[in-house]
């Protein structure tokens, strides 16, 4: 969904029209301008994320930007509006087929009938089914740090890729350790705040 999005806002790009035109020809309507780019943007938004069960909510968004567009009407604007609505309509086509030709390519993943019960079956069928798989999960990690004790214990027959994968991961467990304190310091290199 995330990539259909963002081909849609490549396409799209209202905010481009908005800002080029605004900084070329239509300065004192900048706020205006922001104001009606924000509601086209916040409406393809909609449609590119929820395909068509937020169609409506796309339409109303749609006609809020242009009732917008249409009371503040100077010929750019009406322009804008004309754009936004081809947009719009843009959006809500592509999301729409996005939609049905993703559940068409997952339709062996969705339970018929898919109502708010089975749902709630198959989320404590998913929760039972990983607190059963704990005991193996245990078990296998225990494996691991047997292993890892081995080699600890074999340093004399470490082959040069096992002192590599040894050191990559210390490396990397470093790293974490150095991202933690950044972002428990507030994200500053130089310090706590005081």
């Amino acid at each position: 969904m995330a990539a259909f999005a963002s081909k849609m806002a490549q396409q799209l790009q209202p905010a481009a029209w908005a800002s080029k035109l605004a900084q070329l020809q239509y300065v004192p309507l900048a706020p205006t301008i922001a104001q009606l780019q924000s509601k086209a943007c916040e409406a393809t938004r909609v449609a590119a994320e929820h395909g068509s069960a937020y169609q409506k909510q796309l339409q109303s968004k749609a006609c809020e930007a242009t009732r917008f567009a249409a009371k503040h009407g100077s010929e750019y604007q009406k322009q804008l509006q004309s754009k936004a609505r081809e947009a719009t309509r843009f959006a809500a086509e592509q999301a729409s087929a996005y939609q049905r030709t993703l559940m068409e390519r997952n339709k062996q993943y969705v339970v018929d009938p898919p109502t708010i019960e089975k749902c709630q079956e198959l989320s404590k069928q998913l929760f039972y089914t990983r607190l059963a798989s704990l005991p193996g999960r245990y078990e296998s990690f225990w494996k691991e740090v047997d292993g890892a004790k081995l080699l600890l214990t074999n340093r004399k027959n470490w082959k040069v890729e096992d002192a590599g994968v040894a050191a990559l991961f210390g490396i990397e467990l470093y790293a974490w350790l150095c991202a933690g304190e950044i972002i428990g310091r507030g994200f500053t290199l130089t310090g706590y705040h005081v």
